[in-house]
């Protein structure tokens, strides 16, 4: 019979007052408003360019963005009004119905037309008022691209897990399945790292120690598994585990708990 104290929970990461750090890499920004800047692909005419002088006619700002926009740069604007506190969901890339609201609002806040489209003087305002957001900033809620896979992640059927890129690849001989972003512990109840097995799946797993839900787990070393985290889905990366690799996409892992096999390998690594 099995029998093992298993769990893990979500814990806030320590702050910047000296009691500890988390163990991921985070690439924070530097606190130096961004210059006026043109996203990428727009060409010389920069947001917030004087308008020509005399009686010539002021020219109407240009759109940048607007619904149904993707992208790197929607991905910045979310994050920018994120921090003053005109969006609380996302980054997610796309100029959805939420990111509209939200640049409507600063708009009308600043007495702007109320557009809800991103044009040259509404960016210039929030590059004023904000700062460069950073990496885990953008990628608050996942959608990160993942590293290059360990050389141990080449051959079989491999959970390939990056702490880097805070990523999991399902990988079959070489082969990328599917991708996943992950969060995982804090300093004090870090994920080890290294060449693990999977030794026992439970599907409606409740932690034995931390008396919480631990959906889809599949357990690879001690108390440590791969398993579905609410609160990851809900937070992001503002938070942690007690160790465990935490998966916010409930579908993604419900269709990876089907595939993998009690004894298929897990490469943990930086």
């Amino acid at each position: 019979m099995l029998v093992a104290l298993t769990g893990c929970t979500v814990q806030t990461p320590a702050g910047a007052d000296g009691k500890g750090r988390s163990p991921v890499h985070i690439e924070l920004p530097d606190g130096t408003p961004s210059p006026a800047r043109t996203p990428a692909g727009r060409g010389e005419d920069r947001p917030g360019t004087a308008p020509p002088s005399g009686d010539t006619p002021r020219a109407a700002p240009r759109v940048l963005w607007s619904r149904g926009s993707t992208g790197r740069d929607v991905r910045e604007l979310q994050a920018r009004l994120r921090q003053v506190a005109w969006l609380f969901d996302g980054p997610t890339g796309t100029y959805d119905g939420a990111t509209e609201r939200a640049v409507s609002g600063f708009q009308g806040k600043r007495g702007l037309p109320r557009t809800g489209r991103t044009d040259t003087v509404t960016w210039e305002r929030l590059l004023r008022m904000t700062r460069e957001p950073g990496r885990w900033e953008l990628y608050l809620m996942g959608g990160q691209p993942a590293d290059p896979p360990d050389p141990r992640c080449r051959e079989g059927r491999v959970l390939c897990i990056d702490k880097t890129s805070r990523t999991l690849r399902w990988m079959v001989d070489g082969r990328t399945l599917s991708t996943m972003a992950v969060r995982f512990g804090s300093e004090y109840t870090p994920t080890r790292e290294g060449v693990f097995s999977v030794y026992w799946k439970s599907r409606d797993h409740v932690s034995t120690l931390y008396d919480s839900p631990m959906p889809y787990a599949m357990f690879f070393s001690g108390g440590q598994a791969v398993h579905f985290s609410a609160d990851f889905a809900a937070r992001g990366y503002a938070g942690a585990s007690h160790g465990c690799v935490n998966v916010r996409d409930e579908a993604a892992i419900a269709g990876l708990y089907a595939q993998v096999r009690n004894g298929d390998k897990v490469v943990v690594s930086w």
